[in-house]
């Protein structure tokens, strides 16, 4: 019974180490998933302006630009899949891949080559596991991302959908990453963010009953184009760095509360049985001490007669 009782007390003392730490890293995660929060809200105004001119120059124009205009027979499309750096969230770097591995089958039954770009080094390590090919990585930066990382990040994808494909360019570029919802709900969705579709950006930058202003193009629209669209695909890809760094810090905390209130009725459920363990310990001790009292008495007793 002794060594049953130490078994389970050092048990208690383990997990007991472990609730602190997931606690500890649960209000870390909750501290930082508001800090994400407020920087997607600050973004959200400079992107929606951004889209409005995007569209007011793409739609009020007769430019035909290779960054508006639809491929006849697109041949190969780009792939970028935002993970984290670090796990402890839950679903939500499997998730994430999932939904690029559906684009990317989608894409292919299409006839379409697809060409695969990745941030963060849980969704790297999935592909280099399995032997996937990657066009370029980027890591080290999934928690608290910045609009240089975003940049960073567009860089190679504008220069690929400039490229024509024959020399090793794309004709679509496609953006898989989690949106966050609240607190609870992260969804991983994926989007086209090149070539513009002109109905939907219009929908998007415009809500319902508002008019877009109107604007001058100088020194010409196409010249306009040229300067927007990369700072148009920066700022999408940019907040959706943020919304996946928000849902990552969302997921972790969730994923370390579970953590925690598991350890806590696993720490319940060990001292109960530890006490049980005690309990049996002092009732056989005290059976033996009775049968001993017993046993004296009976012997005192015979040597009387």
């Amino acid at each position: 019974m002794g060594a049953q009782l130490r078994v389970y007390k050092r048990r208690i003392r383990s997990v007991t180490a472990t609730k602190k730490i997931t606690k500890a890293m649960e209000m870390i995660a909750a501290s930082r998933v508001v800090k994400a929060q407020r920087k997607v809200a600050a973004s959200t105004p400079y992107a929606t302006e951004l889209t409005r001119a995007v569209t007011a120059v793409a739609g009020g124009s007769n430019t035909k630009h290779p960054l508006t205009n639809e491929s006849e027979n697109p041949t190969r499309a780009a792939v970028l899949l935002l993970t984290s750096d670090r796990g402890l969230a839950g679903a939500f770097n499997s998730n994430a891949i999932k939904a690029a591995e559906k684009l990317t089958a989608q894409l292919e039954a299409e006839g379409k080559e697809v060409v695969t770009y990745i941030v963060g080094r849980r969704g790297v390590a999935h592909y280099n596991f399995r032997e996937r090919k990657i066009a370029e990585s980027f890591t080290g930066f999934t928690d608290e991302p910045s609009y240089a990382d975003a940049k960073k990040v567009a860089a190679p994808l504008i220069e690929a959908i400039e490229t024509e494909t024959a020399e090793g360019g794309v004709d679509e570029l496609h953006l898989v990453y989690t949106e966050f919802v609240s607190m609870m709900t992260q969804t991983a969705i994926e989007a086209r963010l090149l070539p513009l579709s002109l109905d939907e950006v219009a929908a998007e930058a415009k809500p319902k009953g508002e008019i877009l202003p109107l604007f001058d193009f100088e020194p010409s629209a196409e010249d306009v184009l040229d300067a927007l669209l990369p700072r148009y695909v920066e700022s999408r890809i940019y907040n959706a760095l943020l919304q996946s760094a928000a849902s990552k810090h969302a997921a972790t905390r969730r994923a370390m509360k579970s953590a925690t209130d598991n350890a806590g009725e696993l720490i319940e459920t060990l001292t109960r049985l530890a006490n049980q363990a005690r309990q049996a310990e002092i009732t056989q001790e005290i059976s033996e001490i009775v049968g001993g009292a017993s046993a004296l008495a009976d012997a005192t007793a015979g040597s009387d007669r």
